[in-house]
C-alpha cells in the first residue's frame, strides 16, 4: 500500500510539473528545468538525515503516517498557487515542491528500509519486493495515466491541474493509511545497534562495494527514466499528436509491466537477480532506440514499442529493489549494526537526484532545440527542430543512460556468489 505513495509522488511530478510550468505558467524551458531540479536536489541532503533519524527512533511506522498525510496535502498545494503565470508562479511551485519533497523523504526512507527488517530470507525478500513493485506499477499506472486525463477532463490549464493535484493527494493519503494500519502486526528483525554518528554510517555504506555499485547504477538509470517521464506529455503532443495521448502512452508503458511480474520472478530464480537486472535494462534501452522511428509510425505500433520498454522497466525495478535488502543484510551480518535507514537514505537520495536530473536534462534539450513556452494551458505549435528535440530527449537520451549504467554492476557479483 505504501507504493501508492511512492508511485504517485515518484511519477506525477516528473510527468506533469515540467509541462505545467512551460505550457500553463509560461516559464521558459531551461528555467522550468531548474525549478523542478532544485527542490529534488535539496531532498538528496534530507534523505540520509531522515534515514539516521528513523534508525534511532526504533519504530519507523509513525514516520509513515505523519509524513504521508502531510505529503498528500502538500502535493495538492503545488498546483493551487495564488499566481497565474510568470516568475512568481514558478517560484511558488518550486517552494511548494521543496516542502512536499521534504515530507516525502520522511515517508520514503523508513518505507524502503522496512523490508530488510521484516524478513531475513534471501528468497522471501525477492517475493516481498515483487509484490511491492507490482503495486508500485499499479500506482504508477493509476496516477501517471489518470493525472493527465484529470487535467484534460476538468478543463485543462490552471483549473485542470488543481483538480489533478487533489486527485493525486487523495491517492497518497489512501496509501499512507493503508501502509500504516496494514503493518500494525508485522514483526521486525533489527540488529542491536547502529553506528554512533551519521558520518561513520556513511563511511560504512561507502565501504560496502556491492551497495556502492548498485547505487551508482540505480542513480544513472533513474536519470534516464526521469528524462523519459518528463517527455511523455511532450511526446504525446508533438510526435504522437493524439487526444489523451499521454494517458495511452502511460497505460502502454506500465500496463504490460503488471502482467510480466511473475515472468521476471521466474527469470530471477533461474538466472539470478543480477543477470535479470541487466536483461531488463538492455530491453528498456533497445526499445527506446526503436522508438526513434515513431514519427513514421501510426499510434498502435508506437504503443506496442512503449509496452516493450515497460517490460524492461519492470525488470529494472523488481531486481534493483530486491538487491538492495540483500546489500543491507550483507552489511548487518558483516558489522552487526542496524543501519538500514542510512543505506535506504542514500538509496532514495540517489533515486531522487536521478529523477530530478531527468526533467532538468529533458528541459535542457528542449531549450537547446528551441522549444517555445506558452501561458495559455495549451502547448504552442513547435517547428521541426523543436519536435526533433522532443523525440531525441524521449528516446536516445534515456536509452544511452540506462545502457551505460549496466557496466557499473560488475562489482555487485560478490553478493551473488
Amino acid at each position: 500500500m505504501g507504493s501508492l505513495v511512492t508511485g504517485a509522488f515518484g511519477t506525477v511530478p516528473g510527468l506533469l510539473l515540467l509541462p505545467y510550468l512551460t505550457d500553463t505558467l509560461g516559464v521558459a524551458a531551461g528555467v522550468a528545468g531548474l525549478l523542478v531540479l532544485l527542490p529534488k536536489a535539496w531532498d538528496v541532503l534530507v534523505n540520509p538525515v531522515a534515514g539516521r533519524i528513523s534508525d534511532r527512533s526504533g519504530d519507523r511506522r509513525p514516520f509513515l503516517l505523519v509524513a504521508g498525510l502531510f505529503l498528500g496535502v502538500l502535493f495538492a498545494a503545488i498546483f493551487t498557487g495564488p499566481f497565474r503565470s510568470g516568475a512568481p508562479a514558478g517560484a511558488y511551485v518550486a517552494v511548494a515542491f521543496l516542502v512536499a519533497a521534504t515530507a516525502y523523504a520522511f515517508f520514503q526512507v523508513p518505507y524502503v528500509a522496512m523490508p530488510a527488517e521484516l524478513t531475513d530470507g534471501y528468497g522471501e525478500r525477492t517475493r516481498l519486493m515483487t509484490w511491492r513493485v507490482a503495486v508500485l506499477a499499479l500506482a504508477i499506472l493509476i496516477s501517471g495515466a489518470l493525472a493527465p486525463l484529470v487535467v484534460e477532463q476538468t478543463g485543462g490549464g490552471l483549473v485542470g491541474h488543481r483538480w489533478s493535484g487533489i486527485f493525486v493527494g487523495l491517492l497518497i493519503i489512501v496509501g499512507t493509511l493503508g501502509v500504516y494500519f496494514g503493518t500494525r502486526g508485522a514483526a521486525t528483525r533489527t540488529a542491536p545497534a547502529a553506528e554512533p554518528d551519521l558520518r561513520t554510517q556513511l563511511r560504512v555504506a561507502a565501504a560496502n562495494r556491492p551497495f556502492r555499485a548498485l547505487l551508482l547504477c540505480w542513480v544513472v538509470q533513474a536519470v534516464g527514466i526521469g528524462t523519459m517521464l518528463a517527455g511523455v506529455q511532450y511526446f504525446a503532443d508533438h510526435v504522437v499528436d493524439r487526444d489523451s495521448g499521454a494517458t495511452f502512452l502511460f497505460a502502454a508503458f506500465v500496463g504490460p509491466a503488471l502482467l510480466v511480474m511473475p515472468l521476471w520472478t521466474l527469470a530471477g530464480r533461474r538466472y539470478g537477480k543480477l543477470r535479470s537486472l541487466v536483461a531488463g535494462s538492455l530491453l528498456f534501452a533497445a526499445g527506446a532506440l526503436v522508438l526513434l522511428a515513431a514519427p513514421a509510425l501510426p499510434p498502435l505500433p508506437i504503443y506496442l514499442i512503449v509496452a516493450v520498454i515497460g517490460v524492461g522497466y519492470a525488470g529494472q525495478q523488481v531486481f534493483a529493489m530486491a538487491m538492495l535488502p540483500d546489500c543491507i543484510a550483507h552489511d548487518t551480518e558483516r558489522t552487526g549494526k542496524r543501519q538500514a535507514g542510512v543505506f535506504t537514505g542514500l538509496w532514495t537520495a540517489g533515486e531522487t537526484l536521478g529523477l530530478a536530473l531527468g526533467p532538468g536534462l529533458f528541459a535542457l534539450v528542449l531549450q537547446v532545440f528551441g522549444y517555445v513556452s506558452s501561458s495559455t494551458g495549451e502547448a504552442a505549435t513547435q517547428d521541426d527542430t523543436a519536435r526533433l528535440g522532443v523525440l531525441l530527449g524521449f528516446t536516445v537520451v534515456p536509452a544511452v543512460l540506462v545502457a551505460a549504467a549496466v557496466p557499473l554492476l560488475r562489482a555487485y557479483r560478490d553478493i551473488e556468489r
